[in-house]
């Protein structure tokens, strides 16, 4: 058989037969017990000592028994607390119990009255504890099951970007664009669907999921792709295919990001006015994702370099930008592109080309 754990209680009365009185009937039931005089050197003790129960007089000389009450259950939460008084008032009792008694008794009391609200008050403090306990470890427990999770999606985000990056990696291989390229369009587009008010979780989806917008470009033979002079009408019009063949690459997926992807592939070609190709959507026909990525790709290919051509200043790209507004670009997202043009310039220089 399991040994029965043994309480210890600190017994607080200034009348010493109340504290022999109360000792004898707790030791003879299996208690350890203290006694203390008064508040002050009841204070000292539970300063050293640790009980599962304090036992106190109300109405002592100088500090009563409320104002020790007040500083034991800030001394030691663990331990439960019962008051006893020669005066049966409701409102008193109330109140200890309001400042953390877990009793109240009335005096004279007998045996078996103090021993059942002293076991009672144990009981109950102790479930107190262990629900506690309980809850901290179960607290514990959900913080780092949630912890692992996101460590989990965020790993499991890292190596879906990845992918979309090497696959975008992948595209420009065969042109004469860079990686940088690529890096700074997925940011010009998370910053202007910011700019434009877009919640959170579509400006990230935006910012890689437009890293794509070129992948069709594995599709178009070399000596188009690559060539340094300027495109017949029959070589421009296979260099156009690259949009449907984004969006055959990427359409069939299960993933939201490569479905946007697709749709960027498919549509940041499309113009305002109907004029764009593959599809010649007109105006907000044209998905939204492929309006912001037409605005930030035409800035990026104005203001970059390319064996083929020089790169244009921005003052002077943002006049062909204004000069496409509400014919080649979405009017609205191009005056919030305008409106971010300092974030846009920062990571243009943050992604230049090396």
């Amino acid at each position: 058989m399991s040994k029965k754990t043994t309480h210890r209680v600190l017994i607080v009365d200034d009348e010493g037969p109340i504290r022999g009185l109360i000792s004898q009937i707790l030791n003879r039931d299996g208690y350890e017990c203290e006694t203390a005089s008064g508040v002050d050197e009841a204070l000292a003790i539970l300063q050293e000592q640790r009980f599962s129960l304090l036992i106190s007089d109300i109405n002592m000389p100088g500090r009563t028994g409320l104002d020790l009450l007040a500083e034991a259950v800030r001394l030691d939460e663990d331990m439960a607390v019962v008051m006893v008084t020669a005066v049966d008032d409701r409102g008193v009792a109330v109140h200890t119990l309001e400042m953390g008694a877990y009793g109240y008794i009335i005096k004279p009391f007998g045996k078996n009255e103090l021993l059942i609200s002293i076991a009672n008050a144990i009981r109950r403090r102790e479930l107190e504890i262990n629900n506690r306990k309980y809850s901290e470890e179960l607290e514990l427990m959900v913080q780092e099951r949630t912890k692992k999770l996101m460590e989990a999606e965020s790993e499991s985000r890292e190596a879906r970007e990845e992918t979309i990056y090497r696959l975008a990696k992948a595209a420009e291989f065969r042109d004469n664009e860079t990686a940088q390229h690529t890096l700074r369009i997925g940011a010009y587009a998370g910053i202007l669907s910011r700019r434009a008010g877009f919640d959170e979780d579509f400006c990230e989806q935006m910012r890689v999921a437009s890293l794509l917008h070129d992948v069709g470009k594995i599709g178009i033979p070399d000596a188009i792709l690559l060539k340094p002079a300027s495109l017949t009408a029959e070589e421009f019009d296979i260099i156009k295919t690259h949009a449907d063949i984004g969006y055959r690459i990427l359409e069939d997926s299960r993933s939201p990001l490569l479905l946007m992807g697709a749709v960027i592939a498919h549509t940041h070609h499309e113009r305002f006015d109907g004029t764009g190709y593959p599809q010649g959507l007109k105006g907000r026909d044209i998905p939204l994702p492929g309006r912001i990525t037409a605005i930030c790709d035409v800035f990026d290919a104005l203001t970059s370099h390319r064996v083929y051509k020089a790169a244009m200043p921005v003052e002077e790209a943002l006049g062909i930008l204004q000069d496409g507004r509400g014919s080649h670009f979405d009017p609205g997202l191009l005056d919030s592109f305008l409106g971010c043009l300092d974030q846009i310039l920062l990571m243009k220089q943050k992604f230049a080309d090396g």
